[in-house]
């Protein structure tokens, strides 16, 4: 199995509700994120995937996120804007453009240099 991987950043704030202690208020994070997809086999060229085309994929997902205050964006007006769940919403905006034979492998998104979580949802039938 192969896989390639693109790293990239935003910039947000949130909070979240319910947490007893600091990250209930208002706060921000430099996160990254980074996407990983896979494939058994390599194209014509003998890539997984074009960084600049998986790149390009990742930007325009995280564009609807930078500089924002995630609690005013769907999904998270309803559900905390934590990590987890942001690199949840990151995998799911991006599997629909993921055509196979590629597969999405993994989101993980860093809140800071020390802190991080991954997704990896079930693989399409």
């Amino acid at each position: 199995m192969f896989k390639a991987k693109v790293i990239d950043t935003f910039s947000a704030a949130h909070s979240l509700r319910g947490y007893r202690g600091d990250c209930e208020r208002l706060h921000g994070h430099n996160y990254r994120v980074e996407v990983a997809v896979a494939s058994r086999d390599l194209d014509a060229m003998g890539v997984v995937i074009d960084f600049r085309e998986l790149k390009q994929l990742v930007k325009g997902v995280l564009a609807g996120l930078d500089h924002r205050y995630l609690n005013d964006i769907e999904p998270f007006r309803e559900q905390n804007p934590s990590a987890e769940n942001i690199a949840r919403y990151i995998f799911t905006s991006l599997l629909p453009s993921i055509e196979k034979p590629l597969e999405l492998h993994e989101v993980v998104v860093w809140e800071n240099d020390t802190c991080c979580v991954s997704f990896s949802g079930d693989a399409r039938p």
